[in-house]
């Protein structure tokens, strides 16, 4: 490492200061103060020589963290950026969005606070898009193979972007009217503004990728003329088909899922709409679920308006550090306050919902009660019976699967006992050439797996059309359990 005692001199670890709360929830723009390029480079400097980086392994693409660490810290911003690229396509995405497994495995964070490494990483692109450093890098030839990606999330461009670049013609399918899959329309803008996805598709048209919004895979394209029309079919259509809460009132209006209310939000921001059509302005907001989701619902409520804001949570409050449980290096599990939750709202956690009630076909509130976990399952607390005013109740609980029903059907793939789609070692389904990358193979998870699964995807894909692959393959997906 550039300095080998940089953790001892800078102990303390510094992240970009959050805009106050009064003024940024005036606008939808990204919360983050700017981030000083010195400040980046004392905290890549605490990254520490520590013989086996355990963040490696932490990172599902497999970063070389260390590395970009030192080259930052020497302000050899260049080559820092070549490393990164190397193993991530969107590092601008990761940077913003992922809940930093490498940071929960830095050595350093067994008994001090970790490296900053997330920062580092979002402030190496940014500086290569300010000086001009990310070009188009086209393949030197085509192969005269065709390759269809269905689906434009982080799993499809990534495979799209490393097919491209192996000389291939990928024609990317997108169902919605723009590109970027929840990257676009799940995302709020204060989270990511989409000006960051408009610049990497930029990128990635220039070098030959293809894509086609508005085209409903399985119906404005069969299957069969998907297979007809291309050598190898990649599945990254995510896991779209949410999980519902099947209790009584559940048809009242007023009820909705969150990826029906935050879309609405964003299309308002792109200037598709003058006004949201779902919107919690001036209304009493109950958000049910506790993750990220449930969060951009409430960062969301606060600038809309909401009168208040509640977040349920069935899961027990996770304790201030981290917990026994999760031992390091493992993600730890412990209490976040994300800035949506800065914000305002209140959290309540360890709560069920039981009845939705209403009046003239309106939501008007829910009956609730809390719950304890007794030998691994959850039991009523007797006498915690409450109830909740509500007009607008939002269900993020997360997401059960792909959709069925179209291009999965009539492609005859076959399922897992989880309900996605089942895939090989060499990320292949049941039916040959077509291949499934992403939350639609994997299940619900992160956006960093999305990334890994694509590249890793885009190899075995190039393999099987090429015979043999220059693709690189991340380390943690080559000995990925099947899901």
């Amino acid at each position: 490492m550039g300095d080998p005692s940089g953790f001892l001199k800078h102990g303390s670890r510094e992240t970009p200061v959050r805009r106050p709360v009064p003024l940024r929830l005036l606008d939808w723009k990204e919360v983050y103060e700017p981030f000083p390029l010195e400040t980046v480079q004392t905290q890549a400097s605490r990254c520490m020589d520590c013989g086996i980086p355990f963040c490696h392994n932490g990172c599902p693409l497999g970063n070389l963290i260390p590395e970009w660490n030192d080259l930052a810290y020497k302000g050899k911003w260049e080559d820092g950026i070549e490393r990164l690229h190397a193993t991530n396509n969107f590092p601008e995405f990761t940077g913003r969005l992922c809940p930093a497994p490498c940071e929960a495995s830095c050595v350093l964070g067994i008994n001090q606070d970790p490296v900053t490494i997330k920062q580092v990483e979002v402030e190496l692109i940014e500086k290569a898009f300010e000086d001009n450093r990310v070009k188009p890098v086209p393949p030197s030839k085509l192969t005269g193979r065709k390759v269809a990606v269905v689906g434009s999330g982080p799993a499809g461009l990534a495979a799209a972007q490393q097919l491209t670049r192996a000389g291939h013609t990928v024609t990317v399918f997108e169902r919605a009217d723009r590109i970027g899959g929840l990257l676009r329309y799940g995302i709020p803008e204060f989270k990511m503004e989409k000006r960051f996805i408009d610049r990497r598709l930029a990128q990635m048209e220039a070098e030959g990728t293809v894509f086609r919004t508005g085209v409903d895979v399985g119906v404005d394209i069969t299957a069969d003329e998907l297979r007809e029309q291309f050598d190898a079919v990649v599945l990254a259509g995510g896991a779209t088909v949410a999980r519902d809460l099947p209790i009584p009132g559940r048809e009242l209006d007023g009820i909705h899922q969150a990826m029906e209310f935050l879309p609405i939000a964003n299309r308002v921001q792109f200037g598709d709409l003058p006004a949201p059509t779902i919107t919690a302005e001036g209304k009493k907001v109950i958000i049910i679920g506790g993750g990220d989701t449930g969060a951009d619902c409430l960062g969301t409520s606060h600038r809309q308006g909401a009168e208040s804001v509640y977040q349920f949570e069935i899961m027990p409050r996770p304790p201030e550090q981290r917990a026994e449980s999760t031992p390091w290096p493992t993600y730890p599990l412990m209490y976040r306050v994300s800035s949506a939750h800065e914000e305002g709202g209140d959290r309540v956690f360890s709560v069920n919902t039981e009845e939705f009630v209403g009046k003239d076909g309106k939501v008007t509130g829910l009956k609730a009660h809390e719950v304890r976990m007794v030998n691994g399952r959850f039991e009523k607390v007797e006498g915690s019976d409450f109830e909740l005013e509500a007009d607008l109740v939002l269900l993020a609980m997360g997401f059960v699967g792909p959709e069925k029903p179209g291009l999965l059907t009539d492609l005859g793939v076959d399922l897992n006992e989880r309900g996605n789609v089942a895939r090989s070692e060499e990320w292949s389904t049941n039916v040959d050439g077509v291949f499934v990358a992403g939350d639609m193979g994997r299940g619900q998870s992160l956006i960093v797996w999305a990334i890994a699964e694509g590249r890793a995807c885009a190899a075995a894909v190039d393999r099987f059309l090429e015979g043999a692959t220059a693709l690189p393959v991340p380390i943690t997906t080559s000995t990925m359990p099947q899901r």
